[in-house]
């Protein structure tokens, strides 16, 4: 819950002017958000602008020792903290250096192997099936998936134009040849749906960057439209109208649990795990790194390079002595 300061309204206003006037996501600005709103409390509701570099230290470091947060939750935390002071209220900030850094331990990804992900998918219905498919057959975020629109698909070229991925990257990846009949099918009943919406004249989808506004037609054009629409519509944070969004990520994620539970999978996986296995299983086919990493979105191959270290069973397909005895 935020503090109940007098300052905190114009503050609030200040922060969502200064990312939205960068471009940030909208997750960015709920994560930045939250932080600031407890940096405020940790320090009992006094004014950012009477804090300074000290009382930001404290506040990091109580996350790492206190509260035992993980690096990259402590790094959001500061990342916050520092948009706040340099972009909101213009102070430069000394370097930080007595923060108590949260340690990054160096985890491998989980993988399931094929016949693991076979089983998975057999408990996974509908449409759920489809954009699992997506995550497993073209690597994607599965918020990537659930941001996919019409006219991003392109199935003679067998190819899904991925729009404003992390890091604001947009990329191409592949299309599975066994999801392009099934989505035919699908975006074929979806746009019976989507003619019978347009006939009551129901609201359009969501469009960035105020492109609605430029272009008053998109929202109702059938190339816009979100292929795995939400079922309800919902008000537009930025210009209060009825607009239509994707399907929410924790639907998705609440079905892959449970089909996870049904196939008697122990391993800790998500819906992350798909686009693991789909770098694991691609490099395991032979395929080169940086061709995967293209696919992946990934700026660094270094980051594409974790998945050559699950590759190979038993100690980087060292031949255990025990296999040697008769």
């Amino acid at each position: 819950m935020a503090p109940s300061s007098n300052f905190l309204p114009d503050l609030v206003r200040s922060v969502r002017e200064e990312i939205r006037l960068r471009h940030y996501s909208f997750r960015t600005e709920k994560a930045y958000l939250g932080w600031i709103s407890r940096f405020i409390r940790y320090h009992g509701d006094r004014d950012p602008r009477q804090l300074n570099a000290d009382h930001i230290s404290r506040f990091l470091s109580d996350l790492a020792s206190n509260r035992r947060v993980t690096a990259s939750t402590q790094n959001q935390a500061l990342q916050a903290l520092l948009f706040l002071y340099r972009a909101v209220l213009k102070q430069n900030l000394p370097l930080l250096d007595n923060i108590v850094r949260a340690t990054r331990p160096r985890r491998l990804p989980v993988v399931l192997s094929r016949e693991e992900v076979q089983r998975v998918m057999a408990f996974i219905p509908g449409r759920s099936k489809l954009i699992v498919g997506l995550l497993y057959g073209s690597g994607l975020r599965l918020a990537e998936a659930l941001a996919v629109r019409v006219k991003d698909l392109d199935f003679e070229r067998r190819e899904l134009l991925v729009r404003n991925g992390k890091g604001g990257k947009d990329r191409v990846t592949m299309i599975s040849g066994n999801l392009v009949g099934p989505l035919k099918t699908h975006l074929a009943q979806l746009r019976i749906w989507f003619d019978c919406e347009r006939g009551r004249d129901a609201p359009g989808v969501w469009i960035p960057d105020a492109l609605s506004r430029k272009y008053p037609a998109y929202p109702t054009a059938w190339g816009w439209q979100y292929v795995f629409p939400s079922t309800h519509c919902s008000v537009d944070r930025l210009d209060g109208l009825l607009v239509r969004h994707h399907l929410h990520p924790k639907s998705i994620q609440r079905v892959v649990q449970q089909a996870l539970l049904r196939a008697g999978i122990a391993k800790p996986a998500g819906c992350h795990t798909f686009r693991h296995c789909f770098a694991t299983h691609l490099l395991e086919a032979g395929y080169d790194i940086r061709s995967v990493q293209e696919l992946l979105g990934h700026s660094d191959v270094k980051t594409t390079m974790i998945y050559t270290h699950v590759l190979n069973r038993g100690g980087r397909a060292v031949k255990s002595p025990l296999d040697g005895l008769i």
